[in-house]
């Protein structure tokens, strides 16, 4: 790092913004409220992993463990669809490697649901 950055905050030098410093009870919340929502996010993949939810329910689910669930990660705990196959299916689909379910559209759910017949 240059001499000329020392004493001073990198964030602010290349303009990002610091979050707000938070209390320990604060910080303690946050983290538990981080590792429940991945319990649950968890517990939805390994549910579609063994076929206790089809992939029409979750996407017709309502409940945010799933609505936050980036759409790769969601392919991938399908059964018989692995990272390649479901990159190919977003791909051919035209749905970015980045979307969560929350953020597909009518034709693009459709699209998923007659690719993947389930």
């Amino acid at each position: 790092m240059h001499s000329t950055l020392r004493g001073t905050c990198l964030a602010k030098v290349i303009g990002m913004a610091t979050p707000p410093a938070l209390s320990p009870e604060q910080r303690a919340a946050a983290l538990e409220k981080a590792a429940k929502v991945r319990a649950e996010r968890a517990e939805v993949k390994n549910r579609l992993k063994i076929g206790s939810m089809s992939l029409s329910e979750a996407l017709a689910s309502s409940d945010e463990a799933v609505s936050k669930l980036k759409v790769v990660s969601l392919l991938e705990s399908l059964p018989g669809v692995g990272k390649v196959k479901a990159r190919k299916i977003m791909d051919d689909i035209g749905i970015a490697d980045n979307r969560r379910v929350q953020g597909l559209g009518p034709q693009q759910r459709a699209a998923l649901l007659e690719t993947l017949g389930k």
